[in-house]
């Protein structure tokens, strides 16, 4: 290849500055291969630009990133493997220069007559990961009307080389993102904590006000329907705390009757009771320096309450059968799903534990608020369930989503979770059906899942429900669908991006 005998020294500082961009932790790969791809332009002098990613399952090439006057009306086409200049060298993987283009059998002149604009000579060389063509970089029309040259074609060379590291270090950061959340979420698993799922606004929210909570020691009762997941905010605000190393013991007060509870809760000494063989340090002792789940806290009993009372005054009680105060250092968090109003006014709960528990009280949404969470929390409870029965269920259909989504949930994501692990033993196929979902007939097919929730959300869901539905019908080409969307296609791909729509 014939070069010029001195660097071009604007060239050669556009180069190093994209490098240093690579090399840094610049994880936002399409603005950078916007960048790489206006600085090919610029440096050579061309009209127009585009930047192409192969869809090698549908053998296509779809326009990522597109710069010149008809840049919006490029984006809505795609090129299948081979036709076009750029499709010639994504399937030869080769470079191409074609400065008279209207005497080459492989120019593909229809974008050019539909957008109306004249393509006189294209450049346009591979971009390559591991040797194998991932993209097209494509210049069209020098400026001044002059041919490409080889040193147009050297440094375009190079800027795809940019690029492809630049999508090589967006995939590997994917990669790494992905396997590190799964890592985390089994290390806390192992610790006997659970994952957290979920996206939606209100329980983003909801656990932003958990992890502020989380830097005092104060008191905190969880509020929240059956099932809504109230043991997982106290494990973030444990894990969050300064407390995260000490230990976390989750208590339900109405699984013991009152005699038990109470030696659960505060140990005993030998001989306190006829079952008493040897003293036992009870759950505050070994949450000492750590933080104690009161679960079911409405059903705690009247007897025992002034009890618990003293312990969130004083950090004191005495062991049943002892008169010897102990003391602990312990952060008590509660939670029900009682109407503790009622158990107030009718004397079951004392307003002074109450008030001494609900120093900050937060109160968890339950599903039918947030279904954002819904395809979510299925996909997850999907994939532990495949774990668990070594079963491959791919994910849900179309129309199983859409029942997910419209079914009122009055068990909240316990039931969720119920109804995946119950589907994915029925299912025979690798997905899964409506069918393959036993939900309960008086809550399904409401379609309020737009109900109550700010015009945003829901005007997002539907959008959601809308481009999968248009995207499953024409096989998933994106170009296709964005035609009969009537948008362009770089602006679908980010809906589906922001949307987190993906292919069942």
């Amino acid at each position: 290849m014939v070069l010029t005998s001195k660097i071009d020294a604007k060239r050669l500082e556009t180069l190093i500055e994209i490098n240093t961009l690579i090399n840094s932790n610049y994880t936002d790969a399409k603005s950078l291969l916007t960048r790489i791809l206006e600085s090919a332009t610029r440096l050579t002098a061309c009209e127009a630009s585009s930047l192409l990613l192969v869809d090698s399952e549908n053998a296509h090439l779809y326009f990522e990133i597109a710069l010149g006057s008809k840049a919006p009306e490029v984006q809505r086409f795609s090129l299948k493997m081979g036709e076009g200049i750029a499709g010639w060298v994504a399937q030869h993987n080769t470079s191409l220069i074609v400065n008279d283009v209207e005497h080459d059998a492989r120019f593909f002149p229809d974008i050019s007559r539909k957008i109306g604009f004249a393509t006189n000579s294209i450049l346009a060389v591979p971009m390559r990961v591991r040797d194998e063509c991932v993209g097209v970089i494509e210049l069209i029309n020098k400026q001044d009307q002059s041919t490409f040259t080889n040193e147009d074609l050297y440094w375009t060379e190079i800027f795809a080389t940019q690029a492809a590291i630049a999508i090589q270090n967006a995939q590997t950061y994917q990669r790494m993102k992905e396997q590190v959340t799964i890592l985390q979420d089994r290390i806390q698993e192992t610790q006997g904590y659970h994952a957290f799922v979920g996206k939606s606004q209100a329980i983003q929210e909801t656990l932003e006000i958990a992890r502020r909570v989380a830097a005092s020691s104060t008191s905190v009762l969880i509020l929240g329907e059956s099932g809504v997941g109230k043991e997982l905010f106290a494990e973030q605000i444990h894990l969050n705390s300064a407390r995260k190393d000490g230990p976390f013991v989750r208590v339900n007060c109405a699984a013991l009757p009152e005699h038990l509870l109470e030696s659960e809760l505060f140990g005993h000494v030998k001989g306190a009771f006829t079952d008493a063989i040897s003293d036992r340090r009870g759950r505050f002792e070994i949450a000492d320096a750590g933080t104690i789940f009161l679960d079911e806290i409405g059903d705690f009993p009247v007897g025992l309450q002034a009890k618990l009372l003293r312990v969130l005054q004083h950090r004191i009680f005495e062991r049943v059968g002892s008169s010897e105060p102990t003391s602990v250092d312990v952060r008590i968090i509660a939670a029900t799903n009682k109407d503790i109003e009622k158990a107030l006014a009718d004397g079951s709960f004392r307003q002074d534990l109450y008030y001494r528990l609900a120093v900050i009280p937060i109160r968890v949404p339950p599903l039918r608020e947030r279904t954002e969470d819904i395809p979510v929390l299925a996909e997850h409870f999907l994939q532990r369930v495949n774990h668990e029965t070594k079963k491959q269920i791919l994910g849900f259909t179309s129309e199983a989503v859409d029942a997910l989504l419209t079914y009122n949930w009055p068990g909240n994501v316990r039931e969720l979770e119920n109804v995946v692990e119950r589907a994915v033993v029925i299912a025979k196929g690798d997905y899964i059906h409506p069918v393959d979902l036993i939900l309960n007939a008086g809550e399904r097919g409401r379609g309020d899942d737009y109900g109550g929730k700010p015009l945003k959300e829901a005007v997002n869901l539907f959008k959601k429900h809308f481009i999968q539905r248009t995207l499953e019908q024409h096989n998933w080409r994106q170009t296709e669908a964005a035609r009969l969307l009537g948008v362009q296609r770089t602006y679908l791909s980010r809906l589906i991006r922001e949307l987190e729509i993906r292919k069942q």
